[in-house]
């Protein structure tokens, strides 16, 4: 798979693994972004204007909370409307992989 294709891949799927790491509570962006990092290889850069886009769609809500180890650490959280789009975008994804899959046969 060449370069290209594997960052279009990434970029498809990242509002969609940043909803599932929220669904399972708050973080900050940095904590996602090493998660991000570690489980699919998405840089840290990525994560931040993707972030500020979810606070304008009202998908994520933060809050502040001081840290032990520097400045205050913004925590984000998903909304009613942040866990509807993870649900519809589940949906979404297993239906599109399901197919993907059907045509490579392996299903």
């Amino acid at each position: 798979m060449t370069e290209q294709m594997q960052v279009q891949l990434k970029k498809g799927a990242l509002e969609l693994c940043v909803l599932a790491l929220l669904a399972r509570g708050e973080s900050y962006a940095y904590e996602i972004a090493s998660s991000l990092s570690a489980g699919v290889g998405i840089g840290e850069g990525t994560i931040y204007p993707l972030m500020r886009r979810m606070q304008d769609d009202k998908l994520v809500e933060t809050r502040l909370a001081e840290s032990n180890s520097g400045p205050p650490r913004k925590y984000y959280r998903l909304t009613p409307a942040g866990r509807a789009a993870f649900a519809a975008q589940k949906r979404e994804w297993r239906m599109f992989s399901d197919a993907v899959n059907t045509l490579l046969g392996e299903r």
